[in-house]
């Protein structure tokens, strides 16, 4: 498709060009287009408002939405991102041979990054922002029903890198709908692309993880879990778990399944699910829980144990202990992020060594699964991988390495 190889060839020659950009360059990119996010807010919200009006999905709507509170909020992000120390050309470990042989492990940029991603415009921003800080080049493919913000988001870092002299091909936006384009990107593109990164549903991503033919960072699906045992602090639970599911119910941080422990059952399940039910969200329980419940409420079936119900819903089973709980996560997990409450050192431990998540967590809520809380300014995604990297994909992730060897004439016998 000669769309898509004027974009490859655009964003080859761009990382070509971005080598002999200074630093200092990049920083001034950024704040830039910092100001240019709060000069153009009310044409922002203007853009995101013609997709909010046709996004037909409900459970996108909250995804979608752009308001002057979250442009600030990408604003903030963009600001810490600009703040990082220049991630490339860093010596990252060095050593001597006994042959006098000198050799370092050297940071270096991973070239062109593919982005693919769903309903979030802010991912727009923070992916450009990541990329460019890590020395990377960006090709984005944002979802159609964000088409008018993503355009918006985009055309003003390219003014920014236009304005500062860089080559504006640092970031390029297909704007094009044509499903079929995300089938070349993937299957067609390796000449030009050295990673691929999707962002968005389990149907998204497990098309990407078969069609691509470059290496993919993602992950299927955010299906999080949330362990209570019987040492658990109860106030501290009820806090916890509210929070991890209804802060905001659509992001892939947000808890899917709260097990909690049968000696805790009398003296904090109850509670527990009364919290959740006050806060507007519908519990699906096993029937040793509803029996607590003279089998009023809703029976979880099979099914839910292992979905991402990105919504207000929330299923919670009974475990005999903590390794119970571990074997269920090893189940039904996704390896994105899980919880233990507990006041037990001893479990905790088990439970942080036990679990396959890329972010284990105690007595953390699951919503801080974000590479902004994590001080990485922002993420380009939350990687479920096995192999590095794993978590929040910020700028350090967003690094390759070489091995630079030096000598004064050392020749091997």
């Amino acid at each position: 498709m000669k769309y898509l190889k004027k974009i490859g060839n655009n964003a080859r020659k761009a990382f070509e060009d971005l080598k002999e950009v200074k630093h200092e360059k990049i920083k001034k990119v950024l704040n830039d287009y910092n100001k240019a996010l709060l000069k153009n807010t009310n044409k922002i919200i203007y853009e995101n408002k013609r997709d909010v009006r046709n996004v037909k999905r409900k459970q996108l709507v909250d995804r979608l939405i752009l308001n002057k509170k979250r442009i600030e909020a990408i604003r903030h992000s963009i600001n810490d991102i600009s703040k990082f120390k220049n991630p490339i050309g860093k010596v990252l470990e060095q050593w001597s041979r006994p042959n006098k042989l000198k050799i370092k492990r050297v940071s270096t940029p991973i070239g062109v990054v593919g982005v693919i991603y769903e309903s979030r415009p802010n991912v727009t921003a923070d992916v450009a922002a990541l990329n460019l800080k890590s020395g990377n080049c960006s090709i984005l493919r944002g979802g159609s029903e964000a088409l008018n913000s993503n355009k918006v988001l985009a055309g003003l870092f390219r003014e920014a890198l236009q304005k500062n002299n860089i080559n504006k091909n640092c970031v390029q936006f297909i704007d094009k709908k044509d499903r079929k384009i995300v089938d070349s990107l993937l299957s067609k593109m390796n000449r030009y692309i050295d990673v691929i990164v999707p962002r968005g549903g389990k149907g998204l991503v497990s098309k990407v993880q078969k069609l691509s033919n470059v290496h993919v960072i993602g992950h299927l699906e955010g299906l999080c879990h949330i362990l209570v045992d019987r040492s658990a602090d109860l106030n501290m639970a009820k806090k916890i778990i509210v929070n991890a599911k209804m802060r905001r119910t659509s992001i892939c941080g947000a808890a899917e399944t709260v097990l909690i422990e049968e000696k805790a059952l009398k003296s904090h399940a109850k509670e527990i699910i009364e919290s959740l039910e006050k806060a507007g969200c519908e519990v699906r329980v096993d029937s040793k829980i509803n029996k607590i419940f003279k089998n009023k409420l809703k029976l979880a079936k099979e099914k839910d144990w292992k979905t991402e119900y990105l919504d207000a819903i929330i299923s919670i089973k009974s475990i005999k202990n903590i390794s119970d709980g571990i074997k269920h996560i090893l189940k039904y997990g996704t390896m994105h992020t899980d919880s233990i409450i507990t006041r037990n050192a001893k479990n905790a431990k088990l439970f942080l060594n036990g679990v396959n998540s890329s972010i284990a967590m105690h007595n953390v809520s699951t919503q801080f699964a974000d590479g902004g809380e994590f001080g990485f300014g922002g993420e380009i995604g939350i990687s479920t991988n096995k192999l590095p990297p794993r978590g929040p994909v910020g700028i350090d992730q967003l690094t390759s390495y070489k091995y630079v060897v030096s000598g004064k004439g050392i020749i091997r016998p």
